[in-house]
Formats: structure tokens, sequence, C-alpha cells
């Protein structure tokens, strides 16, 4: 076995998801340099098999075991390509930490990514994703993410119109069993006015004392401190993070929701006919946040978090967010969906 990468048989999977919750994999394949990626795919043990690429585990749900090999993508590095007219491009590798990537790029005098610290994950689930947060989502930093493409068998490079981010959503989780992201290319600025329209930041930073205009630094501070208050640690508590997407709902829905439900937050959708709910206002309205069935729950800080007390399972917590969409969709008729990716399970 090279020393680039690693194969092992009947992976304990349990450390490998916020979650915490217990799953296996026949085969666990951990790829140290990427340039090998080709040669560890065609080993004669999982040649064939179902393929999982795993970041951090943030972004899913052990509903049951891995169907075949999960790919662990360990390359890490992080590096300035270039700089011009006070921008810069940022190339991270798809096994380095999320933010770990965010407050390097603070500490090389960039900004654009502040807005986003403290999300967990890897380089490499960003894209897939189009994470998101405080106003900012990665595709609109993202200029190229390089990939391998399994159909082809060959590594590409895509632009961010190739990418074809929408909200939550990527040409990668539209074909998880196509693409594998290896890279992700960034262009930051050396100077750029800070991103405060979303509601909480401003108030954050009045009480962090600063007055005047942020530096990008202050303003992820400002995120951090907002995020650990609001969101459970996934080292103490097992969670993924926010659990179900912002509903998507035709305006004239919307405007209606609205006249029943005053205090409904709604947002602008993706066009002039449509308009964002809130997924956590319409969870909390139907009670459910700091619900709880065995060790199963829905944090009592944020309603659109799940979070394992102990010893739930990943069909335990999947059957609870399936409980949680049918209460929304029965009282105001909106369907919600997960954010995570569901293993072993359909949604």
């Amino acid at each position: 076995m090279s020393a680039l990468y690693f194969l092992r048989r009947d992976a304990d999977l349990s450390a490998r998801n916020t979650f915490g919750v217990a799953a296996r994999a026949p085969w666990l394949l951990e790829v140290f340099d990427t340039g090998t990626l080709a040669e560890a795919l065609e080993l004669e043990q999982i040649a064939g098999l179902p393929l999982l690429p795993l970041g951090g585990g943030s972004n899913l749900l052990f509903a049951g075991d891995a169907p075949g090999a999960v790919l662990a993508l360990r390359a890490a590095g992080m590096r300035v390509l270039g700089e011009h007219g006070g921008r810069a491009t940022v190339r991270a590798e798809a096994g380095a930490e999320w933010h770990a990537l965010v407050m390097w790029s603070l500490d090389q005098g960039l900004c654009g990514l502040e807005n986003l610290a403290l999300i967990p994950g890897s380089v490499g689930a960003a894209p897939i994703q189009n994470i998101g947060a405080y106003g900012v989502e990665a595709g609109e930093r993202i200029v190229a993410v390089e990939a391998w493409d399994r159909q082809q068998g060959t590594r590409v490079r895509m632009d961010r119109q190739a990418c074809a981010f929408g909200y939550r959503d990527s040409a990668f989780k539209r074909a998880p069993d196509r693409w594998i992201v290896t890279a992700v290319e960034f262009e930051l600025a050396r100077d750029a006015a800070p991103r405060l329209d979303y509601a909480g930041i401003g108030e954050e930073l009045a009480a962090m004392g600063i007055a005047g205009p942020p530096s990008a630094r202050e303003v992820a501070e400002a995120v951090i401190r907002i995020r650990r208050r609001k969101l459970p640690d996934p080292a103490l508590t097992g969670n993924a993070g926010s659990f179900f997407k912002n509903p998507i709902v035709p305006a004239a829905q919307a405007a209606a929701l609205l006249a029943a439900h005053p205090r409904l937050p709604v947002f602008p959708g993706d066009g002039d006919g449509s308009r964002k709910l809130s997924a956590a206002w319409l969870i909390d309205a139907c009670g459910w946040k700091g619900a709880r069935e065995g060790d199963a729950g829905v944090s009592d800080a944020h309603a659109l978090v799940l979070v394992n007390h102990g010893q739930a399972s990943g069909a335990q917590l999947l059957a609870l967010a399936r409980r949680i969409a049918a209460s929304v969709g029965e009282r105001f008729g909106v369907a919600l969906e997960p954010e995570p990716r569901i293993v072993g399970e359909r949604w």
C-alpha cells in the first residue's frame, strides 16, 4: 500500500461525523496526496463499490451504515496563487478545515470569508453544499473548483458558472456520485466593505465596543461569538448545524402566510416571484424547539439544529426530522427539506 494512501477494512465512522452516531463502512480509503487519487480508486477491493467522499462529517446524517467505500482526502494545504489589483487568488486543498482557512486568510490580510467563520467541516464540502451564513455564500467567493470526474476518469477544473451554485446547492450536490472535489480556489480582497446587513452582526459589533467601520477580523469575531452562543458545539453535543433549509415559496404564498402570521420572517427568494421563509420560525411555532425523544432532540437555543444528546441513532434523528417536517407541512402548508446528506435512507 502506498504511503500516500491507506485502505482500512470495516471502519468505525462514529468519530467521523459530527452527529456522533454509530456507523461503519466496509472500507475506508484515506488519500494524503490527491495526485494518487486515480491509482487509489482502482484498488481491487473497492473498485466498483459505491463511494462516499467524507470530509469533516458535518453535513451528513448516517441513518445506516455506508453502503460501500468511504473516501477521506487528507491533503490540507493552503496558499496564495497570485495577486493583482488588491485581489488575491487563494487555493485550499479539500482536506483543509474550513474554519482554519477562514482564519488563515485573515492572517494573510485577506477578507471575504469572515462571515463564514466557525462553520464546521472541510474545504472540499464547501462548494458541494454552497455553505452560507450571515448574508454570504461560499459560491460568491469561489472562482474555480478542482475535482475528479469519476464519469470521465479525469481531473477537471470547473469555473464558477460550471459549478452552478444555488441556495445550498451546486452541480456537485446534484450529481454526488460523479464528482470528488479535490481543491477550491477563492478570490479574496485586501480591502473590501464588510457585509453587515444580516441581522445580529451590527448588534454584536456594538456589544464588542466597535464603533467605527469594523475590520474583517472583527466581523469574524462577531460571527464566532454569535455562533458559539446560538449553536451547540459538536465536540460536546452531536449535531450538524442547521438541519433544514429555509424554504423558498411563491411570493403569493409567502404574502398569505405573512398576513396570517405577521411575525414570520420573510426574505427575498431567488427571483421576484419567490420568497424565502425562516425554517427556524416555522419549527419553533410548531413547538419543537427544545423537544427531546430519547437522546434525539432539537436544540433549546436554535430550532433548526437537531442534536444527539448521547446515544441517539441516525435512524432516530431522521425519524424526528420527518415528524418535524410533517408538522410544519400540516400547519403551514410548507415543505421542509434537509440540508445534510442522508446516508443509508431516503428523506
